[in-house]
């Protein structure tokens, strides 16, 4: 998201006390656009939440996918193209992780990967990689999909989200096995491991176990 919570509510009050107090309402549609944004905040940040109990639990809330499209139609209202990018890259994730649905995720990956690069969003951008990287290798297309996972790695790594490197070494490790090379595969997890231990990100080392069973690389 392009600003917190706090900011878009304290201008939004901030405006209202120059209207009322100040005798300036030349503010208020500026200040009600932060309110539209705000809401498209809510609505990102509650489908975030609902991913997560998805991948907790295997069940879909059908709310998640309706909190998304939202989030995406607000910013897209407000002119907020980093934060239209985030909520269609969900879009895309509820079509792609949980229904499946490649076709249709596919628009929304695009749609997100233009806006994340228009606006210099290099975290969203690194999502929107490793998720068409996995339509890539579902497709077969084994060398496109590694070259999305390699560049939302580097990303990655120029923005030190350690934890999210670790996780798209696990994918690497999974395209390196494909191509018959089980000591590059072993390296990655490896590494994938060390990270995973270092920023306290359990949840992904418990994928790297769940890859060298898969993988047989115990």
């Amino acid at each position: 998201m392009a600003e917190g919570f706090d900011v878009r509510l304290t201008r939004a009050q901030e405006r209202y006390e120059q209207a009322v107090f100040g005798g300036d309402a030349t503010s208020l549609p500026a200040a009600e656009r932060d309110l539209v944004a705000l809401e498209a905040d809510t609505a990102l940040a509650r489908g975030r939440l609902l991913h997560a109990r998805f991948l907790e639990s295997g069940a879909e809330d059908p709310a998640e996918l309706s909190l998304f499209e939202r989030a995406a139609q607000l910013y897209r209202e407000v002119g907020d193209a980093r934060g239209e990018g985030e909520a269609l890259f969900w879009v895309g994730t509820v079509h792609q992780v949980i229904r499946q649905d490649q076709a249709t995720a596919d628009p929304a990956f695009a749609r997100a990967r233009e806006l994340a690069t228009g606006a210099g969003d290099e975290l969203t951008l690194s999502y929107v990689l490793r998720h068409l990287c996995f339509g890539e290798q579902a497709a077969g297309r084994v060398g496109a999909a590694r070259e999305l996972l390699e560049e939302s790695t580097r990303l990655r790594r120029k923005l030190s989200f350690t934890a999210g490197v670790a996780a798209n070494l696990i994918g690497l490790a999974d395209l390196a096995a494909s191509d018959g090379d089980r000591d590059a595969a072993r390296s990655l997890l490896d590494e994938a491991t060390s990270l995973a231990t270092d920023s306290g990100a359990h949840g992904i080392a418990r994928w790297v176990d769940e890859a060298r069973d898969e993988l047989k690389l115990t």
